[in-house]
């Protein structure tokens, strides 16, 4: 009983007051996500490190839900699942190493370079879906969740002395990667581009997913659209910005189940007492019955404010 106490109250390496949570918690922020997914691609020696591992050989969508979910659970688990997260990625990585068939380079998914790339990718792109879906954050708060985000990556071998210290250089950093000519289409990146513009019958919301492959195609940088054949007009400009808009001001009529992604919800209920399982979490709910997260007193105020 005592441990069942104690995993309530445990609000993981954040809690529901973080930004990090308001954040993450959004579907449509999750569709960066994807975005970064198809950055990662771009490198040649991440993407050989998902070829060692089969990830787009043998059901490949399920393997990045798999990937995502372990990620979300860092984020909103409880401190021992977060750990546990952490460890089966650790572990995972520590076996991925090789010569990458395409650049004849050694990699290693452990090289504080290349998680360097993985992770810089996942926080420019959450902040980038943030502020075209949500428009909540402003500057104080996306250098708070760059350095929130800082701790999920620890446990994974990258020092925090490695990480860009502000959003500004962080992005600045990625630009640099961008326009060193380190990034390449190759036939891997393609089968991701491909996975996001088509993914299999059975994903949840699959009726959603144009839209989906066209936020996570479209707000890539110019570079990378280039790379992956995305013709990107002014009209294709426009839908975007009309999509972000509707977007941003239809999200508060949402109910909570298509609002917000499951691993939040089930946070939010494990905190209410109610028994949830953080690691069997898919990213989306099917069906109605979970409710958002419960402020602390004192907080109410603040959060209808955003």
């Amino acid at each position: 009983m005592e441990q069942r106490v104690d995993r309530e109250r445990d609000e993981g390496l954040f809690g529901p007051e973080s930004v990090s949570w308001r954040v993450l918690r959004e579907g449509s922020v999750v569709v960066g996500g994807l975005r970064a997914l198809l950055m990662h691609a771009a490198h040649p020696l991440v993407v050989a490190g998902a070829r060692q591992t089969g990830m787009y050989e043998r059901d490949p969508w399920r393997r990045l839900e798999r990937t995502l979910r372990q990620t979300f659970t860092v984020v909103f688990g409880t401190r021992l699942e977060a750990e546990r997260a952490s460890k089966r990625i650790d572990d995972v990585h520590g076996a991925i190493k090789g010569i990458d068939e395409v650049t004849g380079q050694r990699y290693d998914a452990r090289d504080p370079e290349l998680l360097l790339w993985v992770h810089a990718c996942l926080v420019v792109s959450f902040l980038e879906m943030e502020r075209r879906t949500l428009g909540k954050l402003d500057r104080a708060g996306r250098q708070r969740f760059h350095e929130e985000q800082m701790l999920t990556v620890e446990p994974l071998r990258l020092p925090r002395e490695r990480i860009p210290p502000t959003v500004e250089e962080l992005e600045a950093y990625v630009d640099g990667v961008i326009a060193s000519g380190t990034l390449r289409r190759t036939d891997d990146a393609m089968v991701v581009a491909a996975l996001v513009r088509d993914p299999p019958g059975g994903v949840p919301r699959r009726w959603l997913w144009k839209l989906i492959s066209f936020l996570s195609l479209h707000t890539l940088p110019p570079a990378l659209r280039e790379l992956y054949g995305v013709r990107h007009t002014p009209l294709h400009e426009l839908g975007l910005r009309t999509v972000c808009w509707v977007m941003r001001h239809d999200r508060p009529l949402m109910p909570p189940r298509w609002r917000f992604i499951a691993p939040a919800l089930i946070a939010g209920a494990r905190l209410r007492g109610e028994r949830a399982d953080q690691g069997a979490a898919a990213l989306f709910l099917h069906g109605a019955g979970w409710r958002v997260p419960r402020l602390r007193a004192g907080h109410a105020a603040s959060r209808r404010s955003r």
